[in-house]
C-alpha cells in the first residue's frame, strides 16, 4: 500500500512539472500587442493583467518562473512591444531587460537565400552588408560548430542559417543572430538524422545541398518527399537534375519556367548543364526539406512538373512529362 502511495506522489510530481514546463515555455497564441505596465504594479497585478490579456495561460506559473530566475522585482514600468506567440519565459526576459529593450521577433523564411534575409534584415533594423560579410566564409565558425566540417574550403554559410522566429533586441548584433541561427540548426539536427545520413553515406553538405534545391522546388512536405527521391534517383544514373531553382539562384529572375536563354548560362550551378549537385545550397531549407532528402518517398517517377495552381504532376519517362507540361503549362 505505502509502494502505490509513493508511486502515486512520484507520477503526480512528474506530471506537475511537465505541466508546469509546458505552461511556461509555450507560446499563448497570440498576436504581437503593446502591453503597458503601470508605475508601483508588482509581479501579482501584472501576472492578473497579463492573463486578462490573454497573454498568459496561467498566472500561477508566471510568478513561479519570475520567483525561479529571482525576477520578481525587476519588472520595470513602462510600455512593452510584444511578439506573437510570446512564452513565459521570454516575457520574464522582456520585462526584465525594462522596456527600452523589449524584444521584437524577426523571421527567416524557409528558402531564402543569404542575400534575401540580408534584404530582410537592412528593413529591420540590422546590417545587412554585415550579415552577408560575418556569413560568407564557415572559417569563422567551424571551430564552434563541428557540422560545418564538411563544407568545402571557403564555403560560406548558405543552407545553414536555419529559418525559424528569433527573438532579439537592441543589444543583438549580427554576429550573434547568425550564432544563434547555428545553434539552432545544430538542435534540429537530432542525433537520429546524423545517424542515417551516415548510414546512407550522405555528408551534412550534401544533404543541405540538395534539400535547398527541394526547398525552392514544392511547398508540401509529401512532395517534398516525392521530389527528393526523383532527384537521387537522377544523380545515381549521371543524369542532370535540371532544376529550375538553380537556374534561378544564378539569374536572380524567380521564373516558374526560366527561358530558354537563361538555360544556356555558364554556371556550375546550372544543373541542365552541369551534372551532379551545384557548388552549394541555393538556399536555406526548413527541416522539412531536409528530412525530406535524408526520407525521401520511393517512387518510380524521374520528372516532375509543377502547375498554376500548385499542384505536382509526376511523369515516369520524358515522353509523359512533355505531354503533361502541354497538357498543364502550354
Amino acid at each position: 500500500m505505502i509502494k502505490k502511495i509513493f508511486s502515486l506522489i512520484f507520477i503526480l510530481a512528474v506530471g506537475s512539472a511537465w505541466w508546469l514546463m509546458l505552461a511556461i515555455f509555450g507560446g499563448n497564441d497570440q498576436e504581437a500587442e503593446i502591453f503597458v505596465v503601470e508605475s508601483g504594479q508588482g509581479a501579482g497585478q501584472v501576472a492578473k493583467n497579463l492573463s486578462q490579456a490573454g497573454l498568459i495561460k496561467n498566472e500561477l506559473a508566471f510568478r513561479f518562473w519570475l520567483k525561479f530566475k529571482d525576477a520578481e522585482d525587476k519588472i520595470a514600468a513602462g510600455s512593452y512591444s510584444l511578439p506573437e506567440n510570446i512564452s513565459i519565459r521570454q516575457l520574464a526576459n522582456i520585462f526584465s531587460l525594462g522596456p527600452g529593450n523589449s524584444q521584437r521577433s524577426i523571421t527567416l523564411i524557409e528558402g531564402w537565400t543569404r542575400q534575401m534575409m540580408a534584404d530582410y534584415l537592412d528593413k529591420n533594423g540590422f546590417s545587412g552588408a554585415d550579415f552577408m560579410d560575418l556569413s560568407s566564409r564557415k572559417d569563422h565558425w567551424q571551430e564552434k560548430y563541428a557540422f560545418l566540417a564538411d563544407a568545402p574550403a571557403g564555403a560560406s554559410l548558405e543552407g545553414y542559417i536555419f529559418p525559424d522566429t528569433y527573438f532579439v533586441d537592441n543589444r543583438t548584433s549580427v554576429n550573434n543572430l547568425i550564432d544563434r541561427s547555428l545553434a539552432n540548426f545544430d538542435r534540429k539536427l537530432t542525433a537520429d538524422l546524423r545517424q542515417e545520413m551516415q548510414k546512407q553515406s550522405k555528408t551534412i553538405f550534401e544533404v543541405l545541398n540538395l534539400a535547398s534545391i527541394v526547398e525552392r522546388e514544392v511547398p508540401l512536405y509529401s512532395d517534398k518527399q516525392m521530389v527528393a527521391d526523383i532527384f537521387l534517383k537522377r544523380l545515381d544514373i549521371g543524369m542532370g537534375l535540371q532544376s529550375d531553382a538553380t537556374i534561378n539562384y544564378v539569374t536572380g529572375k524567380g521564373l516558374a519556367q526560366p527561358t530558354f536563354k537563361d538555360l544556356e548560362v555558364d554556371s556550375p550551378y546550372n544543373t541542365y548543364k552541369y551534372r551532379g549537385l551545384p557548388p552549394g545550397p541555393i538556399s536555406n531549407p526548413g527541416l522539412d526539406s531536409i528530412k525530406a532528402v535524408i526520407y525521401p518517398t520511393t517512387n518510380p517517377y524521374y520528372f516532375f512538373l509543377t502547375t498554376k495552381e500548385n499542384k505536382v504532376i509526376y511523369s515516369r519517362d520524358y515522353e509523359e512529362h512533355l505531354a503533361n507540361k502541354r497538357k498543364y503549362l502550354d
